[in-house]
């Protein structure tokens, strides 16, 4: 399926979406340290996620680690500066969607690298700030998914 990449997020109710987001539609989570909050046991409890959701995460102390470590696939970045809507892209299985922290957002030395292979924009009123880090996980998660006819689903496609 595809990986969700979560770059030094920092509000735990958003992870704890993520993780479910993650866990329901057999995506790859991996979070890239630092993190604003704990993934400790009670924290896990609190937002409601069991260890079965928990399993499909991978935490990285840095955003080098993760990118030594990584499997193949295309990073696309989410950012309110990208130049291309996320729906022209034909996304593949094993694909990266990387999303910045919720206050600052993907840094400038993230988006412009040799290792982000696109920057990506989810249109939005152009009065808006930004959209909510687990909706814009979301949106991008099931556009990649529906392209690939939402394989391995319980509908059996």
């Amino acid at each position: 399926m595809f990986n969700i990449v979560l770059f030094e997020p920092e509000i735990p109710p958003n992870t704890g979406n993520i993780i479910r987001l993650a866990s329901n539609s057999g995506c790859q989570l991996h979070l890239v340290e630092p993190l604003g909050f704990s993934l400790d046991e009670k924290s896990l409890r609190r937002a409601g996620l069991d260890y079965h959701q928990y399993s499909s995460l991978q935490t990285y102390t840095n955003w080098q680690e993760f990118l030594t470590k990584k499997d193949k696939g295309k990073i696309y970045a989410f950012s309110t500066k990208g130049k291309k809507i996320y729906t022209d892209i034909n996304y593949a299985e094993g694909d990266f969607l990387l999303f910045g922290p919720e206050t600052r957002g993907l840094p400038e030395e993230i988006r412009t690298s040799k290792s982000v292979d696109e920057v990506l924009i989810i249109p939005m009123q152009s009065s808006s700030r930004s959209l909510n880090l687990s909706n814009s996980a979301a949106i991008a998660v099931y556009e990649a998914w529906r392209q690939l006819n939402f394989q391995s689903s319980q509908l059996g496609f």
